[in-house]
Formats: structure tokens, sequence, C-alpha cells
């Protein structure tokens, strides 16, 4: 092939000359990246200066080049759009709408669509748009605009806008070009205001993603939106009772519409059970989720999460254009290129100003010593033009070095076209007055350049205060919790084992049925062998010949304890072992016993909470032991792990092991902890430690609004952090003491109540029902002391009083209204260290080394009661007793 195209490179053509050939390959190398670069930096990739991609700029100064204060239909601002550049009116009309709808640079009117509901706009002739005015205010400047001319030489356009705000963080853009892509989120406006005063005060800036939609965000992996980072988005899910759940917002880049069909396919495909879907979206989203009979909504609101577009996963790519080159930079890094940028603008803007300034002062000066001097009756007698110039010149000249210039012809010349009415009407003080607001205008102007970082921070704060209200964040930044799938999903498959053939699987319909399982689950499985293995559940698999235990796997599971007895083939003795299994490979084989042939297990039972039972051993009438039966209690037995050989039972022959006896746990209570970061249980030792928990025990969960809830304690719990005051383990004789306002009389209550209610996840109000009551304070603690700071009227003093809580009111049913604590008003209010009694037992010192119940409770002050000053009298000595009737 090579010497083909040797001997093509010159050919003789039929005018006897010789022409150059250039190969194909090299043909298509320049058109392909010459392709790639039109596309990267024509269409695809916005400039970091502006923020804009090349339409985007186009449709920008078309409406500022039409703007006249009025409405313009789209489709009139679509074809002034194309006098700059011939892009297709569909894609116009596209970045038009896609600009509108972000709402921070065009007004608009007419039917927009809906980004939350993936409505389209109306046709371009029924929508109309104009600039905003935060977009006249920060975008456009013909004095510091670059231009060039368009695609066809009859107008001019802008290289870049002079954008003096981070428009492309505000905004987000997202676009694919030739092998290469960028992906930036939105910011919060006024985050960003406030992110670029930092920047200039020298702080540390850190900046998340806000979208419009609201919901929740994870940006624990956000890597500043560089690539290789992750954000996780949520929506924002209610649960408005027992039988349904709401979703309020939803996440960045999805619909109602879409979320809505992932929710029907998830429910086709069996992950989650529900009955219906309700789409109720008007002016805010509204979709209900009625649940089948018996579903948790705790479950189902995190099987939401995990199979349907209520969690979705987004890569930020921050790819911008920098001097017509693509580079990769993170946000913070393109916050402060567009900060930097923004005091270039003003800088270049007072510059322009002083300028003008400096120009008007001169000018004035002229003309003033034009007329009060009467140098235009030098000119009576002049003959030609340039004579006039002369004349004028000379008489300017004892004045000339006033000025911060050089007098031009042309500024001469400007003198000569004043008119005489003019001359005949000058006001001289007038004109002082005038040139004197300039001065004070110029010193302002030099004194701005000389601090340019001040006038760019007041610059800032100014749009904060113009255009910030209604732009606080919406979306609420939070961590999530990791969702095991396997433990949320739906049991939408029943689980059937032909245990002689050694089949597992779903498909086994005619075999035996062992339980209900996710068609996501694995499966464990014992052999008589001693085998055990982990498998994915499918239709129907081969595991192994004479299953005797088969059940869905559920990996990391430290509460499931198998007790076994098998035969070890090669000596004939008998082995007992207590063990767990938390974590395999898949599909490979675990031999539980020593691995000699013909082992084989004797004994087995699996247990979901480490029960240890009591077993009766039998041996053979032939062997030679004297005593041929025997009990053996599991809880002697140290749990081990898979491997361990055990402890030898017997070195008899067995004849029979049955069971005697169930046994109880051995693995005691529970340890939790509850997180109040992502408002979940945990037992990994996060947050705050509620205690160890039993079989029985329960959770008490004492909400803003002023009201408790008891729960269980499973780890599937959701618990909204920002509604909660107070998680703690459930005591009956603990005593709950609280402060609340009723908003119906408008006055301060304190109670103290116990729990006397038994019913789980239910609700129970102990505050006034009245609209805009409140818990204030709420604590567990035996021994409350308060501190209440309240003023009689606005010309009195503060008094400060301390209470403690017991001697304020006493204990009543949770029901009960409580004791008015004060009928002035309320200035501040919070704990002191609660009261420890030095007589009080260790017994009860042991009840509060359970760990802290509530975020507001101080430490604790030792104080003997002797010592305690008189509760309720003020520092005048009023009598303020009176208070607690």
């Amino acid at each position: 092939m090579e010497e083909n195209t040797e001997n093509l490179e010159n050919i003789p053509q039929e005018d006897g000359e010789l022409h150059e050939k250039t190969p194909i390959s090299g043909l298509y190398e320049n058109w392909f990246l010459e392709y790639a670069s039109y596309v990267i930096l024509e269409r695809a990739v916005p400039a970091t200066e502006d923020g804009l991609k090349p339409v985007q700029r186009r449709i920008m100064h078309a409406l500022n080049e039409m703007d006249d204060g009025r409405f313009n239909k789209v489709a009139n601002v679509i074809g002034s759009t194309m006098q700059y550049h011939p892009h297709g009116d569909a894609s116009i009309n596209d970045a038009i709408v896609n600009l509108g709808q972000k709402e921070l640079l065009f007004d608009t009117q007419g039917n927009w669509g809906d980004v939350r509901t993936g409505d389209s706009a109306a046709a371009p002739r029924y929508i109309e748009v104009r600039l905003s005015k935060f977009a006249k205010e920060v975008v456009f400047n013909g004095d510091t605009t670059d231009w060039q001319l368009s695609y066809d030489g009859r107008k001019r356009e802008p290289i870049t806008l002079p954008v003096k705000f981070p428009l492309l963080l505000a905004q987000g853009v997202e676009g694919i070009a030739v092998g290469l892509s960028t992906k930036i989120m939105p910011h919060n406006f006024c985050e960003l205001i406030e992110g670029s005063i930092n920047i200039l005060r020298d702080k540390k800036v850190e900046i998340y993603p806000d979208f419009q939609t609201g919901g929740y965000v994870d940006v624990s992996n956000y890597n500043d939106g560089e690539r290789g980072g992750k954000i996780r988005v949520r929506a924002k899910i209610e649960e408005e009772d027992k039988k349904m759940l709401v979703v309020r917002e939803i996440p960045y880049g999805t619909t109602t519409t879409s979320i809505i069909d992932s929710i029907i396919k998830a429910n086709d495909s069996g992950k989650i059970k529900i009955k219906r879907v309700v789409d109720n979206t008007a002016a805010d989203v509204e979709i209900q989720i009625h649940l089948a009979p018996g579903v948790s909504p705790d479950i189902t609101m995190d099987a939401l999460y995990a199979f349907t577009d209520c969690e979705v996963s987004i890569s930020p790519n921050a790819c911008v254009i920098v001097a017509d080159k693509p580079h990769f930079l993170g946000v913070t890094e393109i916050l402060r290129y567009n900060t930097e940028k923004t005091v270039d603008l003003l800088r270049q803007e007072l510059e322009i100003r002083k300028a003008n300034l400096l120009e008007k002062i001169l000018y004035g000066s002229l003309e003033k010593i034009f007329i009060e001097n009467r140098i235009y009756r030098d000119i009576e007698e002049a003959v030609t033009f340039e004579d006039v110039i002369k004349r004028i010149d000379k008489g300017l000249t004892p004045y000339k070095g006033q000025f911060y210039r050089e007098i031009t012809e042309e500024d001469i010349t400007n003198l000569t076209e004043i008119r005489i009415k003019r001359i005949s009407k000058y006001d001289g003080f007038k004109a002082d007055e005038q040139m004197k607001k300039w001065q004070e205008d110029l010193t302002e102007t030099e004194d701005n350049l000389a601090n340019l970082v001040r006038f760019a921070i007041d610059y800032f704060k100014d749009l904060l205060k113009k255009f910030g209200k209604g732009r606080e964040r919406k979306t609420t930044i939070r961590t999530f919790m990791q969702i095991s799938a396997n433990i949320v999903a739906a049991n939408n498959q029943k689980l059937y084992v032909n245990r002689a053939d050694g089949f597992i699987g779903y498909g086994l319909k005619k075999d035996e049925y062992v339980m209900d399982c996710s068609d996501i689950d694995d499966i464990i499985v014992f052999r008589r062998d001693g085998v055990c293995t982990v498998t994915k559940i499918q239709d129907k698999v081969f595991v192994g010949k004479d299953i005797i235990y088969v059940s869905v796997f559920v990996k990391g599971d430290e509460r499931k304890v198998y007790n076994m007895v098998y035969l070890e083939g090669k000596s004939g003795v008998s082995y007992i072992k207590r063990f767990q299994v938390t974590a395999v490979t898949r599909d490979r084989e675990y031999d539980l016993t020593q691995g000699s042939p013909r082992s084989k297990v004797t004994y087995f039972t699996a247990n979901d909470n480490g029960e240890a039972e009591i077993i009766t051993v039998n041996l053979t009438a032939q062997c030679k032991a004297k005593v041929k039966q025997f009990d053996f209690n599991f809880a002697d037995l140290l749990i081990k792990n898979r491997n361990a050989n055990g402890n030898i039972l017997t070195k008899y022959p067995v004849r029979k092991i049955t069971l005697k006896q169930a046994g109880g746990s051995t693995l005691g209570g529970v340890d939790i902890w509850y997180d109040p970061t992502i408002g979940r249980l945990n037992r990994d030792e996060r947050g705050l430690f509620l205690g160890n928990f039993d079989s029985d025990d329960t959770v008490l969960v004492i909400y803003k609004e002023g009201s408790y809830e008891l729960t269980n304690f499973d780890l599937t719990n959701h618990y909204e952090p920002g509604e909660i005051l107070l998680v703690a383990k459930f005591d009956a004789n603990r005593i709950v003491t609280a402060v609340y306002y009723d908003a119906g009389t408008k006055t301060h209550f304190i109670k103290r109540f116990q729990i006397e209610t038994s019913t789980i996840d239910k609700k129970f109000g102990f505050i006034s029902e009245a609209k805009g009551s409140k818990l204030l304070l709420t604590t567990l603690e035996k021994h409350p002391r308060l501190e209440i700071s309240t003023q009689e009227s606005a010309k009195k003093p503060v008094e400060v009083l301390e209470i403690l809580a017991e001697e304020a009111v006493d204990v009543r049913g949770w029901k009960a209204i409580g004791n008015k604590l004060t009928a002035d008003k309320v200035k501040d209010i919070h704990w002191l260290a609660p009261l420890i009694v030095e007589n009080e037992g260790a017994e009860d010192d042991e009840e509060d080394e359970e760990g802290p119940e509530s975020e507001n409770s101080p430490s604790a002050e030792k104080i003997s009661i002797p010592n305690i000053k008189q509760i309720g009298s003020s520092a005048n000595g009023k009598n303020q007793l009176g208070m607690f009737e």
C-alpha cells in the first residue's frame, strides 16, 4: 500500500502539469479537527467570561437591540437572532425557552412550560419575552464589550458580554460536543454573591448546587463540580399517614411524569407494593402514593429512593471555554474567575466614567472661560475659519495650565458651535454648581478606583439587596444513608426448594415452599455434607443434593447464629459449634467441617437472634460409653467464625440428637445510636447513643410541633431531623419537662408529665392546639433548671429568672395544660445545667449514664439541696410565685 501511495503522489493531468495530492487520511484528520473545534467553541460549551453559549449570547444581544421596555413575541426574537448567525429557528426557540424557564434573565408572558411536569412551552408566536431588570443591570455595557462582525459582515455582535455576575454557576449548563461534554450544576443566587464577597475578603468559599425543583441533595462527593465527582438528589417524600406517601418536591433533571412512570414500573416489577399513584400537581408538586395493605411506609420510602427516579445520581463535569480553549475547572475556581472578571469590568466602567467626567469638566471650564471672558468677540474681525481657531486659541492660552490635557483643535471647534442664544442666557452660577457636582462625582469615582475591592463588595451587596429576595435556597443539603436494595425490595417472589435433588428457585412451584423473597435477593444454602454456599435467586438453580437449610441471606447480619453438630468422617468424632456467616463470595462453597470425606451434619438450627437451645444426645447401644444419653446446652459455647472446628461433643457413635428445650438469645440487647444528620437509627456508633434495646423496647420521639411518638427501633425508620426536638430510649418512669408557647392565649407554659400511652407509631399532641403554638424546650433530665429573660414593658428593664422545673410545676397527665410561666414578654429562654442531688442513689445515676437525650440539654451541675436559693424571687425582691398558679 505504501508503494502505491508513493507512485500516486504526482500524477500528470490533461494539461500536462503535475499537481500534488493530499493523502485522504490527512483530509479527514483536518476536517474532523475543524468540525470538532467548531462544535466545541461555537455550539456546546459556554465561555467562562459570561457563562453563555454562542446562541444564548446572540439571543441576549438581539433582545437588547430590540428592547423598548415592552414584551416581544418570541417568534420576532428568533428572527432577530438569525441576523447574527443562521441557527435553526427550532434550536433558537429551545434556547430561549430554556433561558426563560430559569427565571433569571427574562421576564416572560404566556405558557412557557413547566420544568417540574415536563410540559413544553407554547408556540413562539404565542409567548412573549423581554429582558429582566437584573439582566439589564449586569449583562450589558456597550463601552466594555468586545465586538466582532457577524457571519455575513452586515452586523456586529459581541465576542462575549460584559457580565458582572457568576451567571454560568447561577444558571448551570449542559452540552455535548465532539469528544467533549460539560455539565455544570445551577447554584444558589444569594450564595454565589456571598461567595464572591468572601473571595474578595480572602475568606474560604464553598458553594453547592441548588435546584428550582427543590428536593434534597447529598454533596459529600461533589468534588467542587470537577470530573470524578458525584451528587445524589432525592425527592422530598412525606408520610401523610400509614397508608399514603406524598412527593412534594422532585429531583433535578426529573419530571412528575418520569417519576410516576418509574414508580409504576417498580410496582409492576414487584420492587414496591402500592395500590395506585395520583398526580395532584398544580401550583405545587403533589404526587400521592397509596400503599398496599400491610406495607411499611418507611420501607416503601426507602424502596422509592432505591428503585425509582425519586433518587438520581448526577456526575458533574465543569468544562468551560477560557481563551478559546476548553478547560476543566472546579466551580470555586470558576467563581473566583468570574469575581475577578467582575472587578475588572467595574474598574473599566469607573475609568470610563472618570474619563467622561474629566471631559465634562474640561469642556465646562472651556465654555465658562470662552463666554465669561468674551473671547467670542475676538473672532468678529476674523476672515477665515483658520483665523477664528487661532484667535480663540490665543484667548485660551493664559488658562491652558489648569487643564489635565492639551486643548485640541476639536475642542476649539466645539466652542465655535455654541449658539448666540446660549451665550446670552449663560448663567455662571449654575455652571459653577454643575462643575461642582461633576467634581464631586470625579472625586468619588477616583476614590472607588483607589479602593476597588471595597467598591466591588458594595456592588455585590447592592445586587443581593435588589434581586436576592425570593431567591433563597430551595434544595436542602443533607447526607444520605446508603440504602440496601435487598432490604427494602418488596417480596415479589416465592422461594421453593427440592432438598433431595438439590435445586432452589422461584420456578419450582411443585416443590417445598420456603418463604417469600425478592427477585434480587441472595440465598444461603446448607447441605448435609457440611457445605455452605450463597447464590443469586433464580428461576431454578442447582446448589448440591441433600439440602438441610435454605433462606434469604442478609449480608453483615451479626444477630443470626447457626448451631451445628457434625460427624468428622475420618476420626468418627462428633463436633459441636456455633458460628455466624456475615460475608461470603457468591457461588463459592465453604466447608464447615474439617474437610474429611464422609463428614456429615447431624444437627443444625438457624437462630435469628442468637438463641441457644438445649439438645439431648443419644449414643448407640453398642458403644462403650457408660452414659449413653446426655444433654448439652449450646449457650456454653462461644460464637466463633465459620472456619472453626468446634468443640468435641463425643468420641462415641451418635444414634440421634433431639431438641430438648428452646433457649433464649445469648447476644443480649442491641446498642442503638441516632444520627441527627440523616435522621436514622444505626448500630455503627454514629451520632447519639440511645441505649441497649431488647425486643420489647421502644424509641421516644418528641417533635417541635408539640407531639410525641413511640416507635420500634427498626433501622429502616425515618425521622425528619428538622422536625425533631428530642430522641431517646423510652422509659415509662422518666418525666418529660416541656416549655411551650400557647398562641391562643399568647402565654408561655411549663409542664411535667409521664408518657402514659403505649401505642406504637401514633403521634399524641401535648401542647395547645391553637394555630401558631409551638414547643420551645423539652428534656428528660430529672431536675432541669430554666433561665428566662422577661420584660414587663418597653420602658422597664429586662429581668432574668432562674427556675427549677420541679418547684414550678407538679407532674401531671400528658394532656394537662401546665402552669403559666410568666405574663410578661419573653425575650429569651433556655436550659441551664440540670441540678444533680448528691444524695440520690447510684441506681438513678446509672440511668443517667445512658447518654444525653436532647441537643439543648446542657451539662449537669452538681448542687446539694440545702444550697438552693429560693426559686421565684427576682432581684428586686418582688414575689414571683404567683406566676405558677
